[in-house]
């Protein structure tokens, strides 16, 4: 009644108050009953009974174990044989949430200042009824390894400690199946008691209480590790931290005990959230075959290599006929103990079974069957120092058989930086190709399948490496009992090389057996997955015989081959009855109308001896999750409907497309498109494609081809690939082998690199069935409706670039230009592929039994047509020819023509004398080394200019008279320069000016000290220029000419003298132009003046 007046009033929860809720309360009351934080009136005594019946039922267990209990029925005194040795900063705290603040759980907390992050049981989330997202973390530990684990994201807790009122609230937490903590690490208030310091707190510190730890706080709360108050002892003595949730102790429980702990824990842990894909991501995941850089075939690495080097030379053969084979170690490891991790694993494991009864039945009779058949045996506690290790273990059920529990043991788990799988070699992949094993399984009448019964632990491993393989388990099953140490005596679920360990036996004992059984030893190497046989025959005889070859080679090597399964009742005769795969009455099989056995992933109407498909719907939500999970739950490998899957994954690719995240709703414009797929789903129970590829009485078969079709569009590419079989009576079979459908690339692409895609993968699944199928002088056919794509195969004398040419290479390695034909589109099966459809117009077409041509007794191939390639194909590489000229550029003048101003280039060419001449002074430099400079390039201008002059007058000899320059009377002064003559020798006046330097008047650096000394005359004219030239001392041919010339060019001068603006006139006008009469505008006086009189004054 409180309750419901609290509610009727809309009361706070926590204060009694109006206005707001228990949520946002800041005054909450504590109650004096439980000190809760909730109003005395509201205590509620049935949750606390609750409460109390657990407290006692963990109490009475740890009495069993030998410690007393106490007055108070929510703690335990400690009083063990083994005391602890050192205590941390764990404190007990009421933990709830934000939604429901009243209902509050008794945990620990470790308070951790080395982590990021704050953790939390999963199971305490369960039962506050949290709201838990799934996220994946990524945990780097102190010592800096790496792991990626499984958890889920709580952004709604509360903390407070045992006797607080001060409530916390917790950042984002992230839960854990477990915190690794020890509970001989909490300080009690035993603890205190053992140091005269602490005394004073004694009463503060709770005593153990029954409850786990089950929550580490790290450093994003930092208000639940400060320390209000600190308490130190003398040297190493331990000292205690008084936080808003409570006192810890932290160091030496005992005084004076120096022994070292058996082992420790550090919680150094750093985490990063792995963000979830992003649409990008899964576009890339759906595009991902265009690119088709993976490789097909199957490589061996040097560790693969050392792995099949150690079975090879470690397995034999025991007396009971199972395979023993070694660990495959990369190097022997020296490995830590970690019995705790594996006894604390076996902890969360027992709380587990205490509150799921199933689970806990199904798991001990799963132990109890392993150790009853020697794959587990009972082993002393201690092992050889270094090569013992605990595995912890867990259990898992089947998805398909949920009444099936299987143990899991965790070789991943981490102790100390290492874990077992890390020293563990993988092996190469030997399981044979699934596709290839399905296509075999069609190839004759009789068809057959069996299992192995329970493969990874029929071989068994060495003795000198069991210890590798300890676990923790009780004694009987008996749950009060100490922990007892075992260990495998078999290959195990979970370690990284029992697949690859498995595998090589398996195949060891077909290859050892192999002229033995020749039928039974190729049945187990080639047509096994994993442990699922699935094979054919043709005749009933002959497979009664395979079988009974495969059951007597499995014999020989321990293993068993059951749950039998064929379309034929005799093989099933031959077989006895508890080997059979069903545990019906009926030992010879008489099939119902509902009888299917699912043939690796694909449903095998075992009465009807056909392929189908049973869809299972699930309610996912209209997300990008849900709709990937739909899409991904149609497991097709053959391709039977790749052309329906395909209009599927569209509209994934359109959502990703649009940066539909992965909760977001459907997009409204895709809704429409996605209620019809989805509710095509159903009408998958309507394809029915026959297992055989031969007609139960189509006789014996002569001739087989394959044709293969592709075909590509904006929405998709793909290809279809046809069995085509004539027996003696020259009657035609066609089935359907194989087909493949894939979304095109987001990124624009041309339709002529999307088909020649498409037809790459005819190639690639060619190949596939080329090694899959056993039959011989198969004759294979290649079509395609694009004529693009026949002109690239069939053209050898163009070059393509990159994208086409790997495709045509890839083309050329398999095929021959004889077996590519063209087929109109109308024709073409594969046009499906290239854009999806519906299941009902899947079922009215030709994709499942191909063009009606195919099935003509005669197919008419298209004549050969040579095809050219259009002009102006993007595709072809355009072909270029480079011609490379040399030009050796010794002469210093050429050298300057880039610069544009004569002091630069004087100053240049000055400095690059300074490094040749070996001076490293980084002064300007001088009046003389610019005329030096000046110089040493006049010279360099008149010897390529004036070469033949020069060489004349060096040779003392005077120049003809068809030389221009002989009227010069030239010279060559001590440097070597060649300067104008004359008359004036005996002058006094400068050198430069009685015989100036000549230079031609057509070379870059005569147009620069044309403009330097324009420059010099501030711009002022052709004459001003001419005499600025000469009183430099130089003599350029038509001087008057060429500085006019650079005048009309210089665009300073241009912008200075261009004339005036004018405005145009307009026309005269008429009056200016055209005569007029006389006297119209102005008249004549002929008669004098006019007498006027104004007052007594006249006027003229």
């Amino acid at each position: 009644n409180r309750k419901k007046h609290v509610k009727d009033n809309r009361l706070c929860y926590g204060c009694l108050k109006q206005g707001h809720s228990a949520k946002d309360c800041k005054r909450r009351l504590t109650c004096d009953t439980c000190t809760k934080r909730h109003p005395t009136c509201l205590h509620d005594e049935t949750y606390r009974d609750g409460l109390q019946r657990e407290t006692r039922a963990s109490t009475n267990y740890a009495a069993r174990d030998g410690s007393p209990e106490t007055a108070t029925a929510m703690s335990l005194n400690v009083a063990r044989s083994e005391q602890s040795v050192s205590t941390s900063m764990i404190v007990p705290v009421w933990l709830s949430t934000t939604t429901n603040p009243l209902k509050e759980k008794l945990v620990y907390a470790l308070l951790d200042t080395q982590s990021d992050t704050v953790f939390v049981d999963q199971d305490v989330t369960h039962e506050l009824q949290a709201d838990v997202c799934p996220v994946k973390l990524k945990l780097t530990t102190m010592m800096g390894r790496n792991a990626v684990v499984s958890s889920g994201k709580v952004s709604d807790l509360l903390v407070r400690g045992y006797n607080s009122a001060t409530v916390i609230k917790l950042p984002t937490a992230y839960t854990k199946d477990y915190i690794p903590a020890n509970r001989e690490h909490i300080p009690t208030c035993e603890t205190a008691k053992q140091w005269s310091h602490l005394l004073s707190i004694v009463d503060e510190v709770p005593p153990l209480l029954s409850c786990e730890v089950s929550l580490l706080i790290g450093y994003t709360c930092p208000r639940a590790l400060a320390p209000k108050q600190v308490i130190l002892g003398k040297g190493n003595e331990p000292y205690a931290i008084h936080t808003d949730l409570g006192w810890s102790i932290v160091g030496n429980s005992i005084p004076c005990n120096e022994t070292d702990s058996a082992s420790s824990l550090c919680h150094r842990i750093t985490v990063k959230e792995i963000p979830p894909s992003t649409p990008a991501d899964a576009i890339r995941a759906l595009e991902r075959d265009f690119k088709e850089t993976d490789g097909k075939e199957k490589t061996v690495s040097q560790e693969d290599l050392v792995f099949l080097q150690k079975l090879e030379h470690g397995i034999t053969q025991m007396e009971n006929g199972h395979f023993e084979m070694p660990l495959p170690f990369k190097e022997r490891p020296q490995m830590p103990n970690n019995r705790q991790l594996a006894e604390t694993r076996l902890n969360q494991l027992k709380r587990k079974f205490m509150k799921d009864e199933n689970y806990k039945r199904d798991y001990m009779n799963y132990m109890n069957d392993i150790i009853k058949r020697g794959d587990a045996e009972k082993t002393d506690d201690s092992g050889p120092p270094g090569e013992t290790w605990y595995i912890p273990h867990h259990g898992i059920y089947h998805p398909k058989k949920p009444e099936r529990l299987r143990v899991v043991f965790d070789c991943s788990a981490k102790h100390k930086g290492t874990c077992l799988n890390e020293h563990l070699l993988n092996g190469p992949d030997m399981i044979n190709n699934l596709t290839g094993v399905l296509v075999r399984f069609r190839q004759h009448q009789v068809a057959l399948m069996c299992d192995i019964e329970k493969m990874f632990h029929q071989f068994q491993v060495k003795e000198n490496d069991r210890n590798y393989l300890r676990f923790v388990w009780w004694k009987d099953g008996d749950m009060n009992s100490q922990p007892q140490a075992y260990r495998m005596t078999v290959h195990l679920f979970g370690a990284v090389s029992s697949p690859g360990c498995a595998n090589y036996g398996l195949k060891h004992l077909a290859k050892e057996n192999s002229s033995a059984y020749p039928a039974g030893s190729q049945f187990i190497a080639r047509d096994f997955y994993v442990d699922d046989g699935v094979t054919s025959a043709e005749t009933v005889k002959d497979a009664i015989r395979l079988a009974k070859e495969a059951r007597e080679l499995c014999a020989k090597g321990g293993l068993r081959l059951h749950k039998f399964v064929s379309n034929n009742s005799e093989v099933l005769k031959s077989i006895p009855a508890s080997e059979h795969a069903t545990d019906t009455k009926t030992k010879d099989l008489t099939f119902n109308e509902t009888q299917t056995e699912r043939a690796l992933g694909i449903y095998w109407n075992v009465e009807k001896d056909s392929f189908t498909f049973n869809i299972t719907l699930k309610d996912q939500p209209p997300t990008r999750r849900g709709i990937l999970s739909t899409v991904a739950a149609i497991y097709d490998p053959l391709g039977f409907i790749a052309p329906y899957v395909l209009k599927g994954k569209g509209i994934l690719q359109e959502m990703c497309r649009q940066g539909t995240d992965w909760d977001d709703p459907l997009p409204e414009c895709l809704k429409p498109r996605w209620e019809c797929w989805k509710g095509d789903l159903h009408n998958l129970k309507n394809v029915q494609i026959n297992r055989c590829y031969v007609p139960a009485d189509f006789g014996e078969v002569v001739k087989r081809e394959i044709h293969h079709f592709s075909d590509a569009s904006t929405t998709g590419y793909g290809q279809c690939s046809y069995l085509r079989l004539i027996n003696k009576r020259e009657d035609v079979h066609c089935t359907f082998l194989m087909g493949k459908a894939r979304v095109s690339p987001t990124k624009v692409t041309t339709i002529p690199r999307l088909e020649l895609t498409a037809a790459t993968v005819s190639v690639a699944v060619s190949n596939t069935l080329r090694e899959a199928l056993l039959y011989d002088n198969v004759e294979e056919f290649f079509w395609t409706d694009s004529k693009v794509t026949l002109g690239y195969i069939n053209n050898d004398a163009r070059r393509f670039h990159t994208f086409v040419a790997n495709r045509v290479q890839k083309i050329h390695n398999s095929t021959s230009l004889q077996q590519w034909f063209y087929v109109p589109t109308s024709k073409n099966p594969a046009d499906m592929a290239s854009r999806g459809t519906s299941v009902t117009e899947l079922l009215s077409s030709n994709w499942l039994t191909g063009p009606h041509f195919l099935w003509e007794k005669k197919i008419q191939l298209p004549t050969k047509e040579t095809i050219v390639l259009t002009v102006g194909d993007p595709e072809v590489r355009k072909v270029q020819t480079l011609s490379t000229e040399t030009v050796e550029q010794t002469s210093l003048s050429d050298r300057l023509t880039k610069f544009s101003s004569w002091s630069r280039a004087v100053r240049a060419v000055a400095r690059l004398r300074r490094d040749v001449l070996k001076d490293k002074s980084m002064t300007l430099t001088t009046v003389t080394e610019r005329q030096n400079t000046e110089t040493v390039i006049i010279k360099d201008l008149q010897r390529q200019a004036y070469q033949n002059e020069i060489e004349t007058l060096n040779k003392g000899k005077q120049l003809s008279k068809n030389n221009k320059m002989y009227n010069l009377d030239v010279l060559l002064d001590k440097d070597n320069v060649l300067k104008v003559g004359g008359r004036l020798h005996h002058s006094s006046l400068p050198c430069s000016f009685k015989h100036p330097t000549i230079i031609p008047r057509e070379h870059h650096i005569t147009k620069l000290i044309i403009a330097h000394c324009h420059e010099r005359v501030n711009h002022q004219g052709k004459g001003f220029t001419m005499n600025e030239i000469r009183a430099n001392g130089y003599w350029i041919p038509k001087l008057s000419q060429t500085v006019a010339s650079y005048i009309r060019q210089c665009v300073f001068c241009r912008k200075q003298r261009r004339p005036v603006e004018g405005q145009k006139m307009r026309d005269l006008p008429t009056e200016r132009i055209e005569h007029s009469p006389p006297f119209t505008y102005c008249g004549m006086d002929v008669f004098g003046p006019f007498l006027t009189k104004q007052a007594r004054k006249e006027y003229k």
